[in-house]
């Protein structure tokens, strides 16, 4: 790009370079190359991964953290943020059935929906929730490995803390020595290949889910109703505000749309991945939590380990070692796929020109991006070996609530695309930027209403905000063309889509104060970065130029048209 002679001119650069798109199109089934990503992924591997990538903390730790506050209600909380997440589920499906083969999620939508700058902001919010949790579950995932080998009294009392369980060093800063282990390990695995990866994972989430399903059967015999009662003992305020807490249990469905590229069939299999691997972590998550709070008065429910001390409590130890086990297998896979997730983003990006070329190379013998999975590995290392990652974690969840919150408006506008591709005018680009302004007007009514239940206003601000988002709903869909997408569609657009960012946003609103300085802070460093370095080196030209696809095989080539 030429160099700006005036800052008038510069600005005009920039506005131009970030207000391009990316145009996205189902590429043709094309020869194998040395830089692709190769096609081993099935529909049973992808459900895999979505599950996965889910159950972990939230149902091993999570669920006693909630059922404190919302009693039994917890089970409520989960069913809530369940069906949120369905909405926004559905917009994923939509979108990774329209660009079947290209790695990016949220991202690559955005940039196809939006604009670059709203792509790359995308990004850094939703990396460094990546970045910090993979350190945080990293650091869990050790202080539970410590936990089973203490289990024999040859270990027991002879372990130091510094190990797996963390040595305090005032505020922050906290000594970690086995995390960054199992985190090379882990990163080693991701670096031979999607297969073995894979397998790893599928051998963990199997194991880990016959353990809860087990668990679930053994404490449904130890249920007492009356400990149903009161269902919700400090009311329905609680209940929501678990769920807001809850949500991020069901976050697996961006790990399946970032495998597009290395799905057998992404047309077909990634729709019914994103889906199916919600349904059965909302299954499982429910009855946990049923069995839990029926087994034990929710008041005794410990906040670390709650599953374990409920059958402890009940005379059941032999279950506590099923459960660490199940614990270890589900923060290995929720860490992993998290891993995987990361690297494949940054290889969007680097294919892009939004970050150096390096991280675009991908290993001509195993077909994975090694510069990319090292680097993410890496940064996930330093983290767990010196920081306490749990003091940073009330940042974190930004980057999935916006993220999901855009892909959501992303099916709105790419909806318009279609229907008004053929008559670009002035007067479409208006109506264009007059839907744009209906969405922006349904996440501040969204956040403003989150404010007025989380500071308890009066209720007349929140009905008037409700209000304008409906107006804003009904002008999106009277004032726009809409034309159905070629695969999955999400049902109900723009309703649905919009329902999804307006509660996205109200969750938003009931994260710390803190969480909105950390956006705040990041998106301006994002938009620095981009203005010094990313709008002079992005490329975006069409996906199917600018990639090539390792062949799939002729049983599982794409669906749609033949080439």
């Amino acid at each position: 790009m030429r160099s700006s002679s005036s800052p008038s001119s510069w600005c005009s650069n920039f506005w131009a370079s970030a207000n391009r798109s990316k145009t996205l199109n189902a590429p043709s089934d094309r020869s194998a190359a040395g830089d692709s990503l190769v096609r081993r992924l099935g529909l049973f591997d992808l459900l895999l991964l979505g599950v996965g990538a889910s159950i972990g903390a939230g149902i091993f730790v999570v669920t006693g953290t909630v059922a404190r506050d919302a009693g039994p209600g917890v089970t409520v909380s989960f069913i809530l943020a369940g069906a949120a997440c369905a909405l926004n589920a559905l917009s994923y499906a939509e979108l990774s059935s329209r660009f079947p083969a290209v790695v990016g999620g949220a991202y690559m939508y955005t940039y196809a929906a939006f604009n670059e700058l709203t792509a790359f902001l995308v990004f850094s919010q939703l990396m460094l929730d990546y970045h910090i949790g993979a350190a945080s579950i990293a650091r869990s995932l050790a202080s539970y490995v410590i936990s089973i080998l203490e289990l024999f009294p040859v270990f027991r009392g002879h372990i130091p803390s510094w190990i797996g369980h963390g040595k305090e060093i005032g505020g922050v800063l906290s000594i970690n020595a086995l995390a960054p282990i199992l985190l090379v390990l882990l990163t080693l695995i991701l670096c031979r290949g999607v297969g073995e990866s894979s397998a790893v994972n599928s051998i963990m989430t199997v194991t880990k889910v016959l353990i809860v399903i087990f668990v679930i059967f053994a404490g449904a015999f130890e249920v007492d109703v009356s400990n149903w009662t009161p269902f919700a003992p400090n009311g329905f305020k609680a209940v929501v505000t678990g769920a807001t807490v809850v949500f991020f249990a069901y976050v697996g469905f961006d790990a399946v749309a970032n495998s597009a590229e290395e799905s057998k069939r992404p047309q077909r299999d990634l729709p019914i991945a994103i889906i199916g691997s919600l349904i059965i972590c909302a299954i499982l998550y429910i009855a946990v939590c049923l069995v839990i709070t029926g087994m034990v008065p929710y008041k005794l429910l410990g906040e670390d380990a709650p599953l374990a001390e409920a059958f402890t409590a009940k005379g059941m130890k032999y279950v506590t070692v099923l459960i660490s086990i199940g614990a270890v297998a589900g923060l290995t896979t929720t860490l992993l796929v998290g891993l995987y997730v990361q690297s494949r983003l940054y290889l969007g990006l680097g294919r892009d020109g939004l970050l150096p070329p390096i991280f675009a190379r991908v290993d001509l013998k195993h077909h994975t991006p090694i510069i990319s999975q090292i680097w993410v590995g890496a940064v996930a290392i330093i983290m767990a070996v010196l920081f306490n990652v749990h003091e940073l974690s009330h940042i974190l969840s930004v980057g999935s609530l916006t993220g999901y919150s855009v892909v959501s408006a992303s099916v709105i506008v790419l909806r318009w695309k279609d229907g008004a591709s053929s008559q670009v005018s002035k007067r479409w680009i208006s109506k264009w930027h007059e839907g744009v302004m209906c969405l922006i007007g349904i996440a501040l009514c969204g956040f403003v209403c989150g404010l007025c239940y989380r500071y308890s206003a009066s209720f007349v601000f929140s009905i008037v905000a409700l209000l304008l988002a409906v107006t804003a709903v009904i002008a999106l869909h009277f004032r726009q063309f809409y034309v159905g997408p070629p695969g999955f569609s999400c049902p109900a657009v723009p309703f649905l889509p919009s329902v999804s960012i307006f509660f996205n946003i109200f969750l938003f609103a009931q994260l710390h104060h803190e969480a909105w300085i950390r956006f705040i802070v990041l998106s301006i460093i994002t938009i620095g970065v981009y203005a010094f370095y990313g709008q002079h080196r992005a490329h975006p030209i069409d996906s199917d130029q600018a990639i090539i696809y390792h062949r799939a095989p002729s049983e599982v080539v794409l669906d749609g048209p033949e080439s």
